[in-house]
Formats: structure tokens, C-alpha cells, sequence
């Protein structure tokens, strides 16, 4: 399961840089025009990576991660609604569309807060720190763009920052021991005894 749940997060970050690499290439490079073709194919796989990860990551509040789950679940569902109803009448990809009418940002957003809890959590757990700093670019990086305060040279340079650090997270991932994304399953065992059985072992280990 934790390999399952590392490969997610590689998937989400290899979709998310094949995507994100069509903003710097030129005009009418074959690379960048394949890309730009698939792009909500990449967005899809990416969206599945992510979602494979937030089925499998390892949180010891269960609301927390039911709440990551739910993000995830309303930004996909966001997505496709988005695609279907304003994206493909106009024959664009839901991608370019997002891109170009920020304000359906706000259908597709929770996705990208679902991501931003994940790397937050593991900012959190294991001080890494580009984790920590893709907490505070993912979130300014959509701001920016929902908003209009920030120019196209600000948002182009986030994105590449984006890119980099979540090539980094996701290979880092993979230097950890296995028994980090598993926890202390003692905790789950605590929680499930009985009222009586907790007191006792309480009592047993207090003395």
C-alpha cells in the first residue's frame, strides 16, 4: 500500500510537469502542441494519481483525511461538470478553459486544496522542506490567477517553482523508510479496545 501510495504522488507529479511544460514552450513546437492536445488526458491521470494517494495516506484523525477525500471528490466533480457544460460546448479543453476564465477556478479548486493538505501533512510530519513550500505556492499561485493581481511573468515563474519542488517531493518520497507512510499502528489499536480495556492498559502502563 505505501508503494501504491507513492506511486500516486509520482503520477500526479509527472502529469502535472508534462502539462505544466506546455506554458514554456514556443508557439507551434511539436512538443508543446502534443501536450497542449492531451492536456486534459494529463490532467486525468494526474487527478488519479492524487486520488490514489489520498485513498491510501497514512493520517491518525480520520476526519482530517475523510476531508482531504471529500476536496478531491468535489474538485473532480467540479471538473467534469466544468468540462462538459462551458469547456466542451466551445470545443476547448477544461485545462485551457480554467486558464483562460479564472473564475471556474472555483469548480476545480478544491482538487488543488486537496493537494495542498497532502504536502502540507508532509511538510508537517517529516520537515521537508520543499513540501513546505509548495504549501504556500500551490494556494498563491491559484490566488493569483483567480484573482488578476498577479501578471503573467509572476505566474509562469510559480509554476515552474511548482513543477520543480513537486519533481523533488515525489522522488524524495522513495528515500523514506517504508515504516513513515505506515504510522504507529498501536494508536488504531488503542482506539478500538473496549472502555475497560483502555483504563486497564492505561493502568498497566502507568506502573
Amino acid at each position: 500500500m505505501v508503494i501504491l501510495y507513492r506511486s500516486g504522488l509520482v503520477t500526479a507529479a509527472l502529469s502535472f510537469v508534462i502539462a505544466g511544460s506546455a506554458a514554456f514552450l514556443p508557439e507551434g513546437n511539436i512538443l508543446g502542441d502534443v501536450t497542449k492536445q492531451d492536456i486534459d488526458f494529463l490532467y486525468i491521470i494526474g487527478a488519479g494519481g492524487l486520488g490514489l494517494s489520498l485513498l491510501l495516506i497514512h493520517i491518525y484523525i480520520t476526519p482530517i483525511k475523510r476531508f482531504l477525500q471529500a476536496l478531491w471528490a468535489v474538485g473532480v466533480f467540479g471538473s467534469v461538470g466544468t468540462y462538459l457544460t462551458l469547456a466542451q460546448p466551445l470545443d476547448e479543453s477544461l485545462v485551457r478553459y480554467v486558464t483562460d476564465n479564472p473564475a471556474t477556478l472555483w469548480y476545480v479548486g478544491p482538487l488543488f486544496a486537496a493537494l495542498t493538505g497532502l504536502v502540507f501533512k508532509e511538510g508537517l510530519c517529516y520537515g521537508k522542506l520543499e513540501a513546505s513550500i509548495l504549501t504556500f505556492i500551490i494556494p498563491g499561485l491559484l490566488l493569483g490567477h483567480l484573482t488578476g493581481l498577479m501578471d503573467n511573468g509572476a505566474k509562469q515563474s510559480l509554476l515552474g517553482l511548482w513543477m520543480a519542488l513537486f519533481v523533488v517531493f515525489a522522488a524524495r518520497k522513495f528515500q523514506q523508510p517504508i515504516k513513515d507512510d505506515i504510522g504507529d499502528k498501536s494508536v488504531f489499536m488503542f482506539n478500538a479496545l473496549p472502555e475497560e480495556g483502555k483504563k486497564a492498559l492505561l493502568q498497566k502502563l502507568e506502573q
